[in-house]
């Protein structure tokens, strides 16, 4: 069994299979999820897991080369957003709705926080 990273056999494995530019949504309970795209559901109950605890994990992991996020996200989870992510677009949240039916991956967290919702772009590591 691993010790570290991420333990979730679900998401490690689709984290695996993810390319340069494919999206993966970090989403709140609250969020549509679109048909299509692979989702991992990690909530267990409200807040739990945070969307920062699995915003932190995933970046951990995963080489970014940008962000979209929805232009009404306010507070922590926008400063969080804005320290982690250098560059951070953003968008209305009905776009940031759209913009997820082409994310090859959905990680849905137990955040119960209104718009605590990004969208990753996937960078390479070289």
């Amino acid at each position: 069994m691993k010790k570290s990273g991420i333990l979730n056999r679900h998401l490690a494995g689709a984290l695996a299979e993810l390319g340069h530019t494919d999206g993966v949504l970090v989403c709140d309970a609250g969020m549509p999820i679109p048909d299509g795209p692979r989702v991992v559901d990690l909530a267990f109950r409200a807040g739990v897991p945070s969307f920062a605890e699995v915003l932190d994990g995933l970046l951990d992991e995963l080489v970014i080369e940008g962000a979209t996020a929805a232009r009404e996200l306010r507070g922590a989870h926008r400063e969080l957003l804005e320290r982690r992510l250098p560059g951070l677009a953003y968008v209305p949240h009905e776009r940031l709705k759209e913009l997820s039916a082409g994310a090859r991956l959905i990680v849905r967290t137990g955040e119960a926080s209104p718009y605590a919702n990004v969208l990753l772009r996937c960078g390479v590591f070289f």
